[in-house]
């Protein structure tokens, strides 16, 4: 077939059983060339669009067309456009390049629209949009691809850096990744424990037992460490020397009390269903760490050890193995748990929250910085700054409704009411 002409074919309606089988059945007639075809059903509606190459009557084609769409009920608007072969083989080589989600609380349309006119600006064309999330956030994957009159590619940092910089004037959350194998083939995730994995700061929570003075203290000195104005290894020293004396049964105390990010079962749960080898590398503690890998089910873990001597915490702290899991030491423990199983360090996946997760974020082939301070988000491949732990999943390509039909099928699913 020369396919000369090219068939635009669009139906809109409500949605119902047997509208694709009466497309077909009348293109079939007509012996057509199938180019492409995209579905989407909104709050009942379909919309339906096909592109068709023939050799025929295109007239005849669209009459016929008409005829049987109008049997199911259905609107149908036709765009008939003569085209080379050279043409169309263009144009089906024309692939997206980049994957945009956007999360918000909600998405607004001035917010979408805003997105929509940068991507416009750095010469991106959006070529399909699907909904991945409608809890606990609003989600939406943008296939996204040169603009089809420039022949010139837009650099992944520029469009990351634009759209980072318009989401955030606008209170949406963007993640920009490459399409293609890598973004499908993550196989490791390695999370940060305090305010990433847990909501609260476990040094904080043991420096409460020493008193309000102490705890001052140390939320002091692990701000500053947060946001990177204090090294890391100098300020877990500061911070610990006020547990000297602290009874070894307050470890267990605050692992007790612990409270999981919400979201967190429900991210480990389905990554570990798609064979994700899931992990903590925490600058916290053994101790309290463990409770987190035994309930979760964690693969491996990575922590620091607080010296006891005589059944009391001595205020020195002699890291894991030997070695203390400071700001260099997570990247390094993501290294050995990625070779221990054979992943690519592209095929990992790091999440955290601070200064000391630079590093860490910096050697994996996705870093996610999760209600982030500034130091992290600049470096960070994606931000997140909504609370829920579960949103790491839609920018993994993984949609809710994927997650709900698995959480069914086992007996687990249940939307918590969210608080305004």
């Amino acid at each position: 077939m020369s396919g000369d002409v090219t068939v635009l074919i669009t139906v809109t309606g409500p949605d119902r059983p047997g509208v694709s089988s009466v497309l077909f059945t009348a293109l079939t007639r007509h012996g057509v060339e199938l180019l492409d075809v995209e579905q989407v059903v909104i709050q009942g509606r379909l919309t339906l669009g096909t592109l068709v190459a023939t050799d025929r009557d295109p007239e005849g084609l669209q009459e016929a067309i008409e005829q049987s769409m109008a049997t199911v009920g259905m609107s149908v608007h036709i765009t008939v456009q003569r085209a080379s072969q050279a043409d169309r083989e263009s144009e089906l080589r024309r692939a997206s390049t980049h994957v945009v989600v956007v999360l918000g609380q909600p998405i607004t349309a001035r917010a979408f629209g805003e997105v929509a006119r940068a991507l416009a600006e750095v010469g991106a064309n959006i070529d399909s949009i699907r909904r991945v999330a409608d809890y606990p956030v609003t989600g939406l994957e943008l296939m996204v691809s040169p603009d089809p009159n420039d022949h010139v590619d837009y650099p992944h940092g520029a469009l990351r850096a634009k759209l980072v910089e318009v989401a955030a004037s606008v209170g949406v959350d963007v993640a920009v990744e490459r399409v293609g194998l890598a973004r499908r083939s993550k196989r490791l995730i390695v999370f940060d424990v305090d305010s990433t994995l847990i909501t609260g700061e476990v040094i904080e929570m043991l420096a409460a037992k020493a008193g309000d003075e102490a705890q001052e203290e140390v939320r002091a000195v692990t701000e500053a460490a947060m946001r990177g104005e204090l090294d890391f290894t100098e300020s877990l020293r500061r911070r610990v020397s006020v547990l000297a004396g602290l009874p070894v049964s307050v470890l267990d105390e605050v692992a007790d009390s612990l409270e999981l990010t919400p979201g967190a079962r429900t991210t480990i749960r389905t990554l570990k269903r798609l064979g994700y080898r899931c992990g903590v590398v925490s600058g916290g503690f053994t101790t309290v760490v463990r409770r987190l890998v035994d309930e979760l089910g964690l693969d491996f873990c990575a922590a620091n050890e607080l010296e006891v001597v005589d059944g009391k915490l001595t205020g020195q702290v002699v890291g894991s193995d030997g070695e203390i899991i400071d700001r260099a030491g997570k990247a390094v423990a993501l290294r050995r748990f990625a070779q221990e199983y054979d992943i690519p360090l592209e095929q990992c996946v790091a999440v955290g929250d601070g200064a000391n997760d630079i590093d860490m974020l910096s050697t994996a082939g996705l870093g996610v910085a999760f209600n982030a301070k500034p130091a992290l988000r600049e470096v960070a491949d994606t931000a997140l700054s909504v609370p829920y732990l579960d949103v790491v999943l839609f920018v993994l390509g993984i949609t809710r409704d994927e997650v709900e039909v698995a959480d069914a099928a086992e007996g687990l699913l249940r939307r918590v009411p969210l608080v305004p």
